[in-house]
């Protein structure tokens, strides 16, 4: 078989919206990216129906009919025997066949990890993948896992993490030597849990990373890192506490500005400034969360995500597989255990 190349596959039945939402993501991907080719993985008749009223280049597009879709709130255990005929499980077929290079999906976290792990295994030498997503940051943006798949971790799957994180952010981000740190309750040696501490000495004894030590909380937004490691417990909690203070600023200031007639005016003169502050903290912009660990792409959207949401997930998948993240990561974990 040919090398899949851009071709992704899309769970688009999975999730909090409708399958409209995924399809029209779909549809302006096809418009970005020329080369891209996509493979709508759903009920064949809802997509077939959503698709009849617009233009689009029938050749880069297929349909896979996929007759269930597991729920949001299904058990990763009971979706992984109701797997076969869901569109979910489908997507990662496509993937594990080699005809997909990556699968996206806005379903059930733990129900497409759990698939993910059955369907394309971990690399030999990763105990557990990981689940990784980039926040914004005063650098721009950083990488933070795990996001939420592992709440319990030794130090060597902290080691792991940031083995490929480093590794992805490197690859598919652009810099050379991402700077990590290991996100804890203080700078100084003698803070954090055992695993936390013994995970350090790791970390400090592999050269390969550029690591930089402990980083509290405050730190994680501050750019003082690209790469910032916990497990998924703590970085869950981080994750969502960053949406819930960026959803209070932007509310904040919209309420400030309406409250008279003259902050009104000035709201219109500071418009543009808003919207790129706005954009800079919008949870929608840093969509797509990354399963690190597997031999294969998956990048998983948020539940709810809105159009606008699934495209970004659909070019972080776009990115990975341009930079064969795969491969580099099985070169990394590699020189891993030879080290």
């Amino acid at each position: 078989m040919a090398a899949p190349g851009r071709r992704i596959a899309l769970d688009v039945m999975s999730g909090d919206e409708s399958p409209r939402s995924r399809i029209r993501a779909a549809l302006r991907a096809l418009g970005t990216y020329s080369d891209l080719h996509l493979i709508l993985v759903g009920d064949h008749s809802v997509i077939a129906d959503e698709l009849s009223s617009v233009s689009f280049d029938h050749a880069r597009l297929d349909i896979v009919h996929a007759e269930k879709t597991i729920g949001m709130d299904e058990k990763p255990s009971a979706a992984l025997r109701a797997k076969e005929g869901s569109s979910m499980w489908v997507a990662l077929e496509q993937v594990a066949s080699g005809y997909a290079s990556a699968c996206v999906s806005a379903g059930n976290t733990g129900a497409l990890m759990v698939m993910g792990r059955f369907a394309l295994k971990t690399f030999v030498g990763i105990d557990r993948p990981a689940i990784a997503a980039s926040i914004p940051s005063a650098g721009g943006s950083v990488l933070l896992l795990d996001m939420g798949a592992n709440v319990d971790c030794s130090s060597t799957n902290l080691y792991q993490f940031a083995i490929m994180g480093s590794q992805l952010v490197a690859s598919a981000g652009g810099i050379a030597s991402p700077r990590v740190g290991l996100l804890n309750v203080g700078t100084e040696d003698i803070k954090g849990n055992e695993q936390v501490r013994l995970a350090n000495r790791l970390l400090r004894e592999d050269g390969r990373l550029n690591y930089i030590g402990y980083i509290e909380g405050h730190d994680v937004f501050a750019g003082r890192a690209d790469v910032v490691v916990c497990d998924g417990f703590v970085g869950n909690i981080a994750l969502k506490t960053g949406e819930g203070v960026a959803c209070l600023i932007r509310d904040s200031l919209v309420d400030a500005f309406q409250q008279t007639l003259w902050r009104r005016f000035l709201s219109l003169l500071i418009a543009p400034v808003m919207r790129k502050l706005y954009k800079s903290i919008d949870p929608v912009v840093y969509n797509g969360a990354s399963f690190l660990g597997l031999q294969g792409i998956v990048v998983k959207s948020h539940g709810h995500s809105n159009e606008e949401g699934f495209l970004r997930a659909i070019e972080e998948a776009v990115r990975e597989v341009d930079s064969d993240v795969p491969g580099r990561l099985a070169e990394e974990v590699e020189a891993m255990l030879k080290g």
